[in-house]
C-alpha cells in the first residue's frame, strides 16, 4: 500500500496558503509594494579641474573622475538611456588650489560651476544637484572652516557653506545638498537662497542623518577628500546615534529642508524607516555609499553573489524602508537593467 495512505489527514487553514500568491515571476512583481523606476536614481559624478581628465577610480569599480570636456559625452550616453538626475562632487587637483576655507568650491572657473553650466547647456532637462561641502576643497580636508585647535568653527563654516550653495544655484543648479553636517547650515542656506531670490526654484536636500564610519574610503579616493588630521566624528553622527538622527531630521525640516537623505543606506535601514515616518510629508532619500557599492562588487568577483541580483535586493531594501530617491553608483547599470526583465 502507498505510504501516503498511512498518513493521517491534516486539516489545512485556508489563510496559511501563501505560495499561490507568488509562484510566478509576474505575481512576485505584484507583491512588491513599490517598484524601482529610473526616476528614483541620482548618479554621483566626480568632476576635476583637469578639463580633459578621464581617470578610473580603482576602489570604485566602473566609476571614473572626469574633467568637464570629458563629462558631457559620458553623461550624454546615460541621458539616452533614461538618466534623470546627477549630483556633482568637485575635485580640485591642480597644485595650490586648496586653502583653509575652500575657496575653490564656488570658483566660477572651478570644476563644479563649470560642470553645472556645461551640463545645463547640453542637457536642459537633466536635473542637476550639487553636493555642498568643503572637504574636497580645503587644505585640511575637513567639511568646514576650523579653529586653530582643529575643531569646527560653526559660525564661519555655516556662512561659507551658505555662500557656496547660493553660488551653485546662481550657476543653474536645480538642487543643493549640504552634506557637511555642521549645525545650522540648512537654515543659513535657505535664508541665502531667499535673499538671492532663488528659494522658489532651488530644492534643498539635506544630508540630515549622515553617520561617521568606515564606508567612505572609495569616495575619499575619488574626491581626494580625506582629512589631513583627525576625523569627522565630532560633526557626523555616531553609528549608534539613533536619537541624534531623529533630532537632526527634525532640526533640518524645521530649518527649511525640502527633502532629506540618510547616509549610508544598507547599514542604516532603520534610520531610513524612522526618516520616512518623521518626514512623511517630504521626499526621503538614501545614499548607497562607495563602501557598500564596493563590497557588493568584491563579493560578486569572488563568486559569493550575483551582482545584478544582489544590487536589486539592496535597492529594494531602500524602497521597503521608505526611500523615494536613491543616490547610487549602480545608476548606469539600473538604466539598462530596468529595461530588462527584473529578477524575481
Amino acid at each position: 500500500m502507498h505510504t501516503a495512505e498511512y498518513l493521517p489527514e491534516q486539516p489545512t487553514e485556508i489563510s496559511s496558503i501563501l505560495q499561490g500568491g507568488y509562484n510566478h515571476p509576474l505575481l512576485r512583481s505584484w507583491q512588491h509594494e513599490r517598484q524601482l523606476t529610473k526616476d528614483m536614481f541620482i548618479f554621483p559624478l566626480f568632476v576635476s579641474d583637469k578639463e580633459n581628465e578621464e581617470e578610473p577610480i580603482p576602489s570604485l569599480p566602473n566609476i571614473k573622475r572626469f574633467g568637464v570636456n570629458k563629462l558631457i559625452p559620458y553623461v550624454g550616453g546615460l541621458v539616452k538611456k533614461g538618466l534623470k538626475a546627477v549630483i556633482l562632487f568637485g575635485v580640485p587637483l591642480k597644485e595650490g588650489v586648496k586653502d583653509p576655507v575652500g575657496t575653490a568650491a564656488d570658483d566660477p572657473n572651478g570644476p563644479v560651476i563649470m560642470a553645472i553650466k556645461a551640463l545645463r547647456a547640453a542637457f536642459p532637462e537633466l536635473y542637476i544637484m550639487c553636493d555642498v561641502c568643503l572637504c574636497e576643497f580645503t587644505s585640511h580636508g575637513h567639511c568646514g572652516v576650523l579653529y586653530e585647535d582643529g575643531s569646527i568653527n560653526t559660525r564661519l563654516s555655516v556662512r561659507r557653506l551658505a555662500a557656496v550653495a547660493v553660488n551653485y544655484a546662481k550657476a543653474g543648479a536645480n538642487s543643493v545638498a549640504p552634506s557637511d553636517m555642521v549645525d545650522g547650515r540648512v537654515k543659513a542656506i535657505k535664508q541665502g537662497l531667499v535673499d538671492a531670490g532663488l528659494a522658489h526654484k532651488t530644492f534643498v536636500m539635506s544630508y540630515s542623518a549622515k553617520f561617521s564610519g568606515n564606508l567612505y574610503g572609495p569616495f575619499r579616493d575619488a574626491a581626494c577628500s580625506s582629512p589631513g588630521q583627525g576625523d569627522r566624528k565630532c560633526y557626523q553622527l555616531p553609528s549608534g546615534g539613533k536619537g541624534l538622527a531623529r533630532r537632526a531630521l527634525l532640526r533640518d525640516i524645521s530649518e527649511g529642508a525640502d527633502g532629506i537623505l540618510v547616509k549610508p543606506s544598507t547599514f542604516y535601514l532603520d534610520i531610513v524607516k524612522e526618516a520616512s515616518a518623521i518626514c512623511q510629508d517630504y521626499p526621503v532619500g538614501c545614499y548607497h555609499v562607495s563602501g557598500e557599492y564596493a563590497m557588493l562588487h568584491a563579493a560578486a568577483e569572488k563568486g559569493v553573489v550575483d551582482l545584478k541580483t544582489i544590487a536589486f535586493e539592496a535597492h529594494y531594501g531602500f524602497l521597503r524602508a521608505g526611500a523615494r530617491i536613491i543616490i547610487s553608483y549602480f545608476t548606469p547599470e539600473f538604466l539598462e537593467w530596468l529595461d530588462e526583465p527584473v529578477p524575481m
